[in-house]
């Protein structure tokens, strides 16, 4: 039976939440105080949107590039559909480039967080320490030299890209099934997508208190609903236009708030960003 982390029970946690909806529903809420904390402070946002800027220009070229070319690919995906009749044949390629676009952008949502996350690396760090402090400080902090976060960022990176093709190309095959291709598979891509998200962008304040992947898994496991009731959240919203780019920092600053609610740290009501630490 799998063991819960203990919820602190101090005046300014907020309370713990039972039940599956509710615990889902917790988990959106994280993501959505996320949001309110970096429009009522402008300057973590921008610092927030820089990596996003630059990895979104880098993105959107890439989806211009697969758009122009869904139909080749669907056709080279099916060449068991050339001597079918042309009905038959076209409904095929139509539902093989709606496959093709649709992994395109559960795989490009995903690596597009894994990519801005190891760009921008000490804007989100620094963005997530300003939230802990905010929140009473990170419980045995571990120090960590920029070089050792970036390699670990960029090696969480690679496992995350490759968790993210493997459930791409799976989807994708899935995506062929009649009915269920067109109704369940894209429920399954926001949930995995979700669950990965969540993964991906609590690397930060898990690394903070020296707690690794392996580690990171296992406590996002065992709060599973609240985690995908963040991750999902933050899914839907990044599938927005823009929406990756302007909505980043604050699934940077929910993942920070997600965080501290999985391991029972406190959570204040009232969160003032705390100011980056001087130099001296």
């Amino acid at each position: 039976m799998a063991l819960r982390f203990p919820v602190v029970n101090v005046s300014q946690v907020t309370a713990p939440v039972v039940g599956a909806g509710n615990q889902f529903f917790a988990g959106a809420r994280l993501f959505a105080r996320g949001v309110g904390l970096c429009f009522r402070n402008p300057r973590l946002m921008l610092l927030g949107m820089i990596p996003a800027l630059i990895t979104g220009v880098l993105y959107l070229a890439a989806f211009v590039a697969l758009a122009w070319n869904v139909v080749d690919l669907a056709t080279w995906l099916t060449p068991f559909a050339d001597d079918w009749s042309a009905a038959a044949r076209s409904l095929t390629r139509v539902v093989a480039g709606a496959a093709v676009f649709g992994v395109g952008l559960l795989v490009g949502v995903l690596t597009f967080t894994t990519v801005t996350l190891v760009i921008g690396d000490p804007f989100y760090e620094s963005i997530s320490g300003r939230i802990e402090r905010g929140c009473g400080g990170t419980p045995d902090e571990v120090e960590t030299s920029f070089w050792t976060s970036l390699g670990r960022a960029i090696v969480d990176a690679l496992r995350l890209i490759g968790l993210s093709v493997l459930f791409g190309v799976l989807l994708f095959i899935a995506g062929f099934i009649p009915i269920l291709g067109q109704t369940v598979v894209p429920v399954l891509g926001a949930i995995v997508g979700g669950g990965l998200l969540a993964l991906e962008l609590t690397g930060s304040p898990f690394s903070r208190r020296g707690k690794l992947w392996a580690e990171r898994r296992q406590v996002l496991r065992r709060n599973r609903t609240l985690a995908l009731g963040f991750g999902v959240s933050v899914f839907v919203v990044f599938l927005i236009p823009l929406g990756a780019i302007l909505f980043m920092p604050a699934a940077v600053v929910g993942a920070a708030l997600l965080t501290r609610r999985c391991l029972g740290q406190p959570i204040p009501d009232q969160i003032v960003v705390a100011p980056k630490p001087s130099s001296a």
